[in-house]
């Protein structure tokens, strides 16, 4: 099979049953580090529920992204500028961050906007950063979607559990999600420093979150998003004003023009 990342050839590593029914293949690429399930023809099935079942920690881990994004977007980018939230589930992470102060936008194709209603990604904007979390495991064409997003900016900060080395087998790796099937692309570090490299771009490991960007972030800035748990991002609050009225009146507003 072809790797979707470098085009080399990748060779099957193991078989595992998904959705308990369906056994698939998983190719590995020795040289980019990707590791990749067959051709997905299950998807529609997995994602019967765009948001799966077994995804208990959805609302704790945007709690925990929301003090990290604070810290990253006030030190190292301009915190006044636009940010896409790529494929923002329900938009909670959007309307927190909105809460917070930042002009947050929301975009998915799969899920239905529900915290973030009235600020809709429109094509064509130009953004700061895109953030999306716990996606890329989902790209079925991994480089397309990545060519996408560095149209709309050319900072991309996501999250996503790298690939343990030595490669587990499939009972011995949560992350591989054979429960519900959704998890087909999976990185490891060099498949991050190839894909950088193709594009001219850093990468950063962050702890919780990756980055790929234009410009460097040092060691020092990295440690810096540490301090989120001793409360810098409530510091970094307080140089920010809520949109949360604002964004109460303008919605109002719309209301009303809308009766």
């Amino acid at each position: 099979m072809i790797c979707k990342i470098c085009t080399k050839k990748s060779e099957k590593l193991f078989q595992a049953k998904i959705i308990n029914k369906h056994y698939i293949d998983y190719f590995h690429c020795n040289h980019c580090g990707f590791l990749q399930t067959e051709e997905p023809h299950w998807l529609e099935e997995a994602y019967s529920e765009s948001i799966n079942v077994s995804d208990t920690g959805y609302v704790q881990r945007n709690l925990m992204l929301s003090k990290k994004l604070t810290i990253l977007l006030s030190l190292f980018f301009d915190k006044d500028r636009k940010f896409l939230d790529y494929a923002g589930g329900y938009g909670v992470f959007v309307r927190m961050m909105r809460d917070i102060g930042f002009d947050f936008y929301w975009d998915d194709k799969y899920t239905k906007n529900l915290f973030a209603r009235g600020f809709e990604y429109q094509e064509g904007d130009e953004c700061g950063a895109v953030t999306t979390f716990e996606s890329f495991e989902h790209f079925v064409n991994p480089m397309i979607e990545i060519d996408s997003l560095l149209k709309i900016s050319r900072n991309i900060i996501f999250s996503t559990e790298t690939l343990p080395n030595p490669i587990p087998k499939p009972e011995d790796w949560w992350y591989y999600g054979l429960e519900h099937g959704q998890h087909i692309s999976f990185y490891a570090k060099k498949t991050f420093e190839f894909i950088a490299k193709e594009h001219n771009l850093n990468y950063a490991n962050l702890g919780e979150l990756h980055l790929l960007s234009d410009r460097k972030i040092s060691n020092l800035q990295v440690n810096s998003l540490k301090l989120s748990r001793y409360g810098l991002h409530k510091f970094l609050q307080k140089k920010i004003k809520s949109k949360t009225w604002s964004d109460y009146l303008k919605m109002s507003k719309n209301n009303e023009n809308l009766v």
